[in-house]
């Protein structure tokens, strides 16, 4: 033991890469553009369930990079609409059944989901999504103080605070899960499978010839391929107007922070849609903590020092005791958000150009789901009933999937 310590310590005991470096290709059956979990996902399952693996993955920095790199890890399906119930928790017992799948602890914990309500308002609202959730077979209910004062004891639910706690959806399936580990996983998996993987490989163009797709321009050199998957977040309108698809999603940033490491005190998930705040403690004993998206669009990924101050109020609400813990950093992802607050998947008007994309604040939630459900459209040519009502053309045949309810932060 001491021996291989040594050599581990020196460098020259080094593990293989998880996923390897290949040369850009004359053509791929697949271009997935967006080296998230969700183009990682959707790379996998067209190898995997469909034999489909001369696809390539590209991101314009390294694997993980973007939105799955800087989320909160929280994972659940109490939604509101039926629709995004069934699909979230599709997505969800995906993550429950990864690490076995994969071989690799990715460090699912299921902890319990409480969205707190501190309205006559938000109680309204939490006992319809509890219905909705029972009525599509997902465990919900809706709670009173005592109950949430015995799964979450540091929870302040006195009548002293500003805005008291008078209910809470409890939602036991919510989850954490260590998303780079999911990152690592799918790629690694998709790696075995044949599929090239590409870090810092920017997309300049999308070729198209009679209204379908005829290759990819990057920095690396031009990719004939019959079938693009849009997967990015922050630059989906970007990519999407090279084909002349034109997106209804605006982006904004979306902050989050974690604390100094605390002893295991929070074993489950506390949300408050009120006070736009959402907390967890992860493995290492930091909070991971979010808020509100910022009030204005922006590329920015750096954090604010209103974000801070905001944040600590409103957890010294919810949990006075933590008056002297200190925050450890803080960080910013980008949202990109639809009219409806639901994402945007499946076929457009361009043949062979696919869309993953406006996933505002659920996109880490719907990886697994969202990228086998892609996969069998791309392979298949017919979409999948779940991800049917997602698609583009319900914004012009006002059909929307209103999930602002379901948000858990303010938008």
């Amino acid at each position: 033991m001491a021996l291989r310590l040594l050599r581990h310590g020196l460098g020259l005991d080094r593990p293989a890469p998880m996923w390897r470096h290949h040369d850009l290709a004359p053509s791929y059956d697949v271009v997935i553009i967006g080296g998230g979990v969700h183009g990682l996902a959707c790379a996998y399952y067209l190898a995997q369930d469909h034999g489909i693996t001369n696809v390539a993955v590209l991101d314009k920095s390294y694997i993980g990079a973007g939105g799955s790199g800087r989320n909160t890890t929280i994972l659940r399906s109490n939604y509101l609409t039926p629709e995004g119930v069934v699909f979230y928790d599709e997505s969800l017992k995906l993550y429950s059944q990864m690490a076995e799948e994969f071989d690799f602890n990715v460090l699912f914990s299921r902890r319990g989901h409480l969205t707190l309500a501190h309205t006559d308002g938000a109680v309204r609202t939490m006992r319809r999504r509890a219905e909705v959730n029972r009525l599509q077979g997902v465990e919900s209910w809706l709670i009173g103080p005592n109950e949430i004062k015995r799964l979450c004891p540091a929870l302040d639910v006195s009548e002293h605070p500003r805005y008291p706690i008078l209910a809470a959806l409890y939602h036991p399936p919510g989850s954490i899960i260590r998303h780079d580990a999911v990152v690592w996983g799918y790629a690694a998996q998709a790696d075995r499978r044949g599929v090239h993987i590409h870090q810092h490989t920017t997309v300049t163009g999308i070729r198209t010839a009679n209204g379908r797709v005829t290759g990819v321009e990057t920095t690396r050199g031009f990719i004939k391929t019959g079938a693009v998957l849009n997967a990015t977040a922050g630059w989906a309108t970007t990519i999407a107007d090279m084909v002349g698809v034109r997106l209804p999603i605006v982006t904004y940033p979306l902050q989050a922070c974690v604390s100094e490491p605390l002893k295991p005190f929070l074993d489950v998930i506390v949300v408050s849609g009120s006070l736009h705040v959402y907390v967890s403690q992860s493995d290492r004993g930091e909070l991971v903590m979010g808020a509100a998206v910022d009030p204005f669009a922006s590329y920015s990924l750096r954090g604010s020092l209103a974000f801070a101050e905001g944040i600590a109020g409103h957890m010294l609400e919810l949990f006075p005791a933590l008056r002297h813990v200190r925050m450890l950093r803080q960080w910013a992802g980008l949202c990109d958000m639809t009219p409806d607050y639901s994402p945007i998947m499946g076929l457009t008007p361009v043949e062979g150009f696919f869309l993953d994309v406006g996933w505002g604040t659920y996109g880490f939630k719907a990886g697994p789901i969202s990228g086998r459900c892609l996969a069998e459209l791309i392979a298949t040519g017919h979409t999948p009933p779940l991800i049917f009502p997602f698609r583009l053309a319900r914004f012009y045949e006002r059909d929307l999937v209103g999930e602002k309810g379901a948000a858990s932060v303010g938008h």
